[in-house]
């Protein structure tokens, strides 16, 4: 369990999805890019050049969730430039706004019964979010956690009691999240559970009663269980956070558990957990080759529906032959691409389906499940033509040390894949990974023709318990290699020309950048950092309080200061800063709380006292990730450019 909260926490969430679907942005007022395309010089425009902008624009409408009784859909749309909420009577053409953001997008919202409508939002990137509620005909907005410099967390939205939710609150400790029952219609709560100082995540009955608790000491987790919320909840489990038994869901007579355990096996698999005996007991689904992803559920029929589980895409296994034929049905009508469930409404009668591939963000979907009719809602980003986009293909190479590396391979469309000039993008994390699907900033990449190249380095999730650990204590060491083998890997195939290779990535992609032209300066022509760790020390000091109840783990997944000290100075890019000679670009948000502004600022102040180029970009409003529109046009113009400049 604690393995999961804690990639959760530090995995870049800008990045895929959220850069993916990103938001609408203005037009493009780069003096260069008015002037002449944003395309490397040898490379000819062609019918499939797309502008910038339509890469990276807000979507026209996505993140849609149904509303309890099937009679509505919710959706996220621009307004003002921003990302709003807005409803819609299922059969009416009618839209309404409910929310007003003018400053920030709407990070996220619920559906609270079938009248009002919770929503999140944070000032500035800051991460500290407060939640938000409106009656759907606009009525009795209301703040409903107005306090400075606290982070709140949705812990159950009580879907069978609409007036109410329970949220996780650090307001008494910053370090801590205590438990709330908070009345979304008055505001009133009251606190159900005090954090004692090592709880790091907490987990509801299908009835919504507070049943478990997971205790942290960064080393090992602790699993307690309360049988009703007026008992005291009780130790059941312990284990290091190498193991994982993670709870799904409750068992339907809420008795015992259905959890992803890899206790005793490598990849993690599906189990019922005997709350009594603290032991897995049937295994229900168990993949060769990769951990199980999450198991589903009908909520109405009380069944364990499937399993999914991601190798190169998603895979699923079902148990249930209403939802197998449902796939099927929406399948054999979607041909040529993904199709995800996405909700249903409790009658399980009107469904919400999710189209996508590698090529198209796709559509939202309504379907009657009892007509199998299908109506399409929208398409996400309709100005962007799928025959333009490009392949991602699934591809693996050896490590030095003999692993197998998975990861995508992007070519510019209608290339002849040899002698490219390529950009290698690290995903974030780094305990998370690739997957799959459509990228904005691959394909914007590949329509300039540029080659990228993704990989799922050692340490990325989902490939089993010893992929994960070898990672530890390894940045910059072979989590490192695993990178560098990638480059040399596609330079060996004739893919890429050695001479116009660049690196980029966000978070730790951002350090792996920086890794990448302090550690094998001879090997990339630049480097892009966003919002990426350079000194291993100064990142330790200032993660924020609430990551307090890991800092353990950290120590001994990346190091200790003090024990690890020269395996920590070895492996940070600004102690080594006397060896980067390519060009740099710098991308930072001033409110970022996850990898303070400071490890941006010492980098670039350390290279450019040594006269190398650095570009800098601060943004005062963003946080871990540039969220809004303008901002993030400036980053991508600014990114093209400075490829196209040191790529020649």
């Amino acid at each position: 369990m604690l393995k999961k909260i804690f990639s959760m926490i530090i995995t870049i969430l800008l990045l895929q999805e959220c850069a993916n679907t990103i938001n609408q942005g203005s037009q493009d007022t780069s003096p260069a890019l008015n002037s002449k395309p944003d395309t490397i010089p040898d490379v000819e425009l062609s019918s499939n050049y797309i502008p910038l902008e339509d890469f990276f624009k807000n979507p026209e409408k996505t993140a849609y969730k149904i509303s309890h009784d099937g009679k509505m859909v919710a959706f996220m749309q621009p307004w003002e430039s921003r990302m709003n909420v807005h409803i819609q009577t299922i059969g009416s053409d009618e839209i309404t706004r409910l929310t007003s953001a003018t400053e920030r997008d709407i990070a996220g919202y619920l559906w609270l019964g079938n009248n009002r409508i919770g929503y999140i939002q944070d000032t500035g990137g800051d991460e500290n979010f407060r939640l938000f509620a409106i009656n759907i005909d606009g009525s009795n907005q209301a703040d409903l956690t107005p306090f400075d410099s606290v982070q709140v967390r949705i812990v159950d939205d009580l879907e069978d009691i609409p007036e109410e939710v329970l949220i996780g609150m650090n307001k008494r400790d910053q370090r801590l999240h205590d438990v709330y029952r908070l009345n979304v219609i008055t505001g009133e709560m009251e606190i159900i559970a005090e954090n004692p100082g090592n709880i790091s995540g907490w987990q509801t009955d299908h009835d919504g009663k507070l049943r478990l608790a997971f205790t942290a000491d960064g080393v090992n987790t602790s699993m307690l269980y309360r049988l009703t919320e007026q008992d005291t909840f009780r130790v059941i489990l312990t284990t290091d956070f190498r193991e994982e038994v993670n709870p799904m869901f409750f068992t339907f007579d809420n008795k015992n558990l259905y959890v992803s355990s890899n206790r005793n096996r490598d990849k993690s698999a599906l189990y019922i957990f005997d709350i009594e005996t603290a032991t897995e007991t049937d295994l229900i689904f168990e993949h060769n080759e990769v951990d199980i992803s999450w198991a589903m559920y009908s909520k109405k029929r009380k069944v364990l529906t499937g399993v999914s589980a991601y190798t190169s895409k998603m895979e699923y296994k079902f148990f249930d032959e209403w939802r197998e034929n449902l796939q099927k049905d929406l399948e054999s009508q979607l041909p040529g691409v993904e199709v995800r469930l996405s909700d249903l409404d409790d009658n399980e009668t009107m469904a919400l389906v999710r189209t996508f591939s590698d090529k198209t963000r796709g559509a939202y979907y309504l379907y009657n499940t009892e007509t199998k009719e299908l109506n399409k809602l929208a398409d996400i980003s309709p100005w962007l033509d799928p025959s333009k986009m490009a392949d991602m293909k699934p591809i693996s190479y050896k490590s030095r040390d003999g692993l197998t590396i998975n990861g995508y391979l992007t070519l510019p469309k209608d290339s002849n894949g040899k002698n490219l000039p390529v950009v290698i993008n690290p995903h974030g994390g780094p305990w998370s990974r690739d997957y799959w699907g459509f990228n904005s900033e691959v394909q914007f990449l590949a329509n300039r023709g540029y080659a990228v190249l993704q990989m799922n380095f050692r340490g990325s999730t989902g490939y089993g318990r010893e992929f994960w650990e070898i990672s530890f204590k390894q940045w910059g060491k072979t989590m490192q290699d695993d990178v560098t083998d990638g480059v040399h890997w596609l330079i060996n195939e004739g893919i890429a020309d050695k001479n116009r290779i660049g690196i980029y990535g966000g978070s730790y992609g951002g350090y792996v950048a920086l890794a990448g032209v302090a550690f094998t300066p001879d090997l990339y022509s630049c480097a892009i950092d966003y919002v990426g760790v350079s000194n291993l020390f100064t990142f330790m000091e200032t993660i924020p309080p609430y990551w307090e109840l890991y800092k353990k783990m950290f120590y001994e997944m990346v190091g200790h200061p003090e024990d690890d000290k020269e395996l920590m100075m070895s492996s940070s890019p600004y102690h080594h800063a006397d060896k980067i000679v390519a060009p740099l670009f710098v991308a930072q948000g001033a409110n970022d709380p996850r990898v303070k502004k400071s490890e941006s600022d010492q980098i670039v102040e350390a290279l450019k006292s040594r006269g190398i180029d650095v570009q800098y970009m601060v943004k005062d409003n963003e946080g871990h990730g540039f969220r809004n529109e303008e901002n993030r046009m400036d980053f991508y113009n600014a990114m093209i450019e400075f490829l196209n400049k040191h790529m020649n």
